[in-house]
């Protein structure tokens, strides 16, 4: 199972200008391509921009305090912001977590089309996705 950095999500209540930071002050580019379709049918309609530095993605999103609570979830990606991985085999990587004992929230594809998420946390408490595409 290969597993690799896809994305680092932060959370604003003002994308629009959290993205004009990023692209001044970094000189981050915008990503528009077919896997970066937003699904606003799953839960979460919020505004986000996607940026890149050439490797790492930045997903910048709109603040929801609610997100978990109307998706029937435990974890709350888009409260704080989270990190992102990115696997090749989502199932092999839940087996993983419940070998360890790590308790996750199953997203299924909900808010990136075709995007399987998975959210759970660190010890310090730092949201974790790992997502596999084509799901």
């Amino acid at each position: 199972m290969k597993i690799e950095l896809h994305h680092i999500n932060i959370c604003s209540r003002d994308v629009p200008e959290l993205e004009r930071f990023y692209r001044d002050v970094f000189n981050f580019n915008g990503v528009e391509d077919d896997e970066h379709e937003q699904d606003t049918g799953q839960g979460y309609d919020g505004g986000v921009a996607f940026l890149s530095d050439g490797n790492t993605e930045f997903h910048l999103a709109t603040t929801d305090l609610g997100v978990a609570h109307r998706t029937g979830h435990a974890v709350n990606p888009l409260e704080r912001g989270h990190i992102a991985f990115r696997t090749d085999d989502i199932e092999a990587f839940k087996e993983r977590l419940n070998e360890l004992g790590v308790p996750f929230s199953d997203y299924g594809t909900w808010a990136m089309a075709g995007w399987y998420q998975v959210f759970f946390q660190d010890p310090s408490g730092t949201i974790i996705e790992v997502h596999q595409i084509g799901c």
